[in-house]
């Protein structure tokens, strides 16, 4: 299993694309509705949060000067038509309502561990801040499959040894029966009722993708683990040459553990069956 790791320019950090309006608008209701559910932070992450914000602020106004500018403590998005004050509310949640990703923040411990101190997530794959606060990443990655001893090691000392200044991206996916966005439960279920056959399959199953990006922050060094999510219809998918065809050989090559844990197991046949007649 590997990391799956590649370098990002600094202008190529925040994606934006035609999803972007309606992202944010979830994303203030659910600030607005569920801050304890979707804001989390340990005692002593203050600084951290705000130099998340320095640095996200200061970046879109550099790199995407025709969307944000900057005047003195204010930042405005011509995207939205909204101005916020940068000095007025809570880092996390700001820097929550500027862009689509959702942020976590990892503090180095200097022994090469990193704890979950601090996060906006909007948008969980099947996790919660709440039940990671505080805790190391090995920790965190208990339940997913091959972790331990495949992952543990490389992720440490890439992070670790992450330099500031270089900014990283990966992707992960998974497959769902629901297209919601904030999903904050549901890893390793698999004894739910579903309405996928092998005939709906491609309206009824989506392709969840977080793009997810790492980058040291210069005065704390906290990392800030950024993750950007796509939720497509397979249908959609298939409709690119050649998607459909990879797609159908990375899901034969999960293991049987990989596919419990994403919780596929009630479908997994039906999209089989729907894969080798659309790729």
């Amino acid at each position: 299993m590997l990391l799956g790791l590649t370098s990002v320019p600094e202008p190529g950090w925040i994606e934006f694309d035609t999803t972007y309006p309606a992202q944010m608008a979830e994303r203030r209701r659910l600030l607005a509705e569920r801050p304890g559910q979707v804001m989390g932070a340990a005692e002593g992450s203050e600084a951290m949060q705000a130099e998340l914000l320095e640095v996200l602020a200061g970046h879109l106004a550099t790199h995407h000067p025709a969307w944000f500018t900057r005047e003195g403590h204010t930042l405005r998005n011509h995207l939205l038509d909204e101005a916020h004050d940068l000095t007025s509310g809570p880092p996390l949640d700001l820097a929550g309502r500027l862009v689509a990703e959702d942020y976590c923040l990892l503090r180095d411990e200097g022994d090469g561990t990193l704890t979950l101190v601090s996060g906006v997530l909007c948008f969980p794959s099947r996790w919660s801040l709440a039940s990671k606060m505080g805790r190391p990443l090995g920790a965190i990655h208990g339940p997913v499959p091959f972790y331990k001893d495949r992952l543990e090691r490389p992720v440490d000392r890439f992070l670790s040894t992450l330099k500031d200044g270089r900014i990283a991206q990966r992707l992960n996916w998974s497959i769902m029966d629901d297209p919601t966005l904030f999903q904050p439960t549901g890893h390793g279920v698999n004894d739910f009722h579903t309405r996928v056959t092998a005939d709906n399959a491609g309206e009824e199953l989506f392709i969840r993708v977080e793009r997810q990006t790492f980058r040291r922050l210069p005065r704390t060094g906290a990392i800030a683990f950024g993750i950007r999510l796509h939720v497509t219809p397979l249908s959609r998918i298939v409709a690119i040459p050649g998607e459909g065809a990879r797609l159908l050989a990375a899901v034969r090559a999960l293991p049987p553990e990989m596919e419990r844990y994403k919780s596929m197991l009630p479908f997994r046949e039906d999209l089989l069956s729907w894969l080798e007649r659309h790729a």
